[in-house]
């Protein structure tokens, strides 16, 4: 993943933003390690982001699709009250087992459950409404997630798309998963079940608020 903002702007803003908690520290080094892919990782800037949201949407029920490792899913966690649930959806076996061993380390980590396996398969499977959605597993079907889990956010819930200004690829797509990204964007756009706005922190993220 292509940086889009100045790294030192980056870590200026990293500076100014509530710290994570010492166990996601420990979470992103070793991620970091051991992943073929670490910068699928949200990290700590978009992680307080995105705990902020739920925060700020009185969250009780949070849908992940793409847990990785975990981060998102413990930042999220944070932010919900003792008797919220966090349902988190992955398909990679040993990121499945790194984010077990966190979840377990974690006060928050009794809120998350895990569901493996393909995410449409899931969503199939689950009762809304949800507060806040959270979609950041494989772009080709960005656009599939977000019909199917629509009908199960709450009026005035919150959908955020990770990831949706693709390292600039948008400008100028070329693979499939660039074409997939800039179709998501414009269906998002032209929907008018939500209000949304595309924000350019790190990868970009697009917020759709349910009307």
């Amino acid at each position: 993943m292509a940086n889009i903002v100045i790294e030192a702007l980056e870590e200026y803003a990293r500076r100014h933003t509530e710290p994570p908690a010492p166990l996601l520290d420990e979470l992103e080094v070793e991620t970091r390690a051991k992943m073929t892919a670490p910068g699928m990782q949200v990290g700590p800037l978009e992680g307080a982001f995105l705990r902020m949201l739920v925060r700020l949407c009185n969250a009780r029920r949070v849908l992940e699709f793409g847990m990785f490792t975990g981060y998102s899913a413990l930042m999220m966690a944070e932010g919900l009250p003792e008797d919220g649930e966090l349902i988190t959806c992955d398909i990679d076996p040993k990121a499945e087992e790194m984010a077990r061993r966190y979840f377990a380390k974690s006060p928050h980590g009794k809120k998350i459950h895990i569901r493996m396996g393909p995410a449409l398969e899931t969503i199939r499977t689950l009762k809304g409404p949800f507060d806040l959605v959270f979609i950041d597993a494989d772009k080709e079907n960005y656009s599939a997630y977000f019909d199917a889990v629509l009908p199960l956010v709450r009026p005035h819930g919150l959908i955020v798309a990770d990831n949706t200004l693709w390292s600039g690829r948008v400008l100028d797509p070329k693979s499939e998963s660039d074409r997939a990204i800039v179709a998501f964007n414009e269906k998002v756009a032209k929907d008018p079940r939500v209000e949304k706005v595309q924000l350019t922190v790190r990868d970009g993220m697009t917020l759709a608020w349910k009307r």
